[in-house]
């Protein structure tokens, strides 16, 4: 991949700097099981309120499983369709909103799922994969193409392979894949003790 590693204010974590959103997917290589193996253990290894674990992922890898690629990818928004046609695999995180020890709402779950998510991601940076997670898929849809339980939220949608040499990305998606990260000033985010009041300015 070539680089776009986060400017940083201090160093941080090598695979967290590394890991971005790209769009130009290798529509010929293909991700190996024991690669999507190591994908789904980092995501397990999560944290989770209790230990609940409420993370459902479908995994469609297109070289494995065509019929349900095909049905993941038909949920996506049409913008997404545009680039995320290339991608080998396309994997939807659901949260589970139930809590398995006592039948109640919990509303930790998505959360945990989002935590799961990362892990997932940073292992992807670290076998040189990109991952792109989208919010722009019809979750109705999805429930009712993967006959999804109720109780489970489908969260996003997340194209997953290898990327494209440079110099072979369509000039359509060049620019955006080319452009600099921004992350939004520390002093925005992170406040010290009072709401508002910056950690670090």
């Amino acid at each position: 991949m070539f680089d776009k590693k986060a400017d940083t204010r201090v160093p941080i974590n090598d695979l967290i700097a590394r890991r971005w959103s790209g769009r130009a997917f290798d529509p010929r290589r293909r991700v190996d099981q024991k690669d999507i193996m190591a994908l789904v253990e980092a995501a397990r290894w999560a944290p989770s309120c209790y230990g609940e674990q409420p993370w459902r992922y479908l995994v469609c890898d297109k070289h494995i499983n065509q019929s349900a690629w095909d049905k993941a990818f038909a949920c996506l928004a049409e913008g997404n369709q545009i680039w995320a046609r290339d991608a080998p695999v396309l994997i939807l995180a659901n949260a589970d909103g139930i809590w398995s020890r006592n039948g109640k709402p919990n509303r930790w779950g998505q959360y945990d799922t989002g935590a799961a998510s990362m892990n997932l991601c940073i292992q992807a940076t670290d076998l040189d994969m990109m991952v792109h997670q989208m919010g722009g898929f019809d979750a109705d849809k999805a429930r009712e193409l993967f006959i999804i339980p109720e109780q489970y939220m489908p969260m996003a949608m997340m194209a997953i392979g290898y990327q494209l040499p440079l110099n072979k990305i369509k000039v359509e998606i060049k620019e955006r894949e080319m452009a600099d990260r921004y992350r939004k000033p520390l002093s925005e985010n992170f406040f010290n003790g009072a709401w508002g009041e910056p950690l670090f300015k």
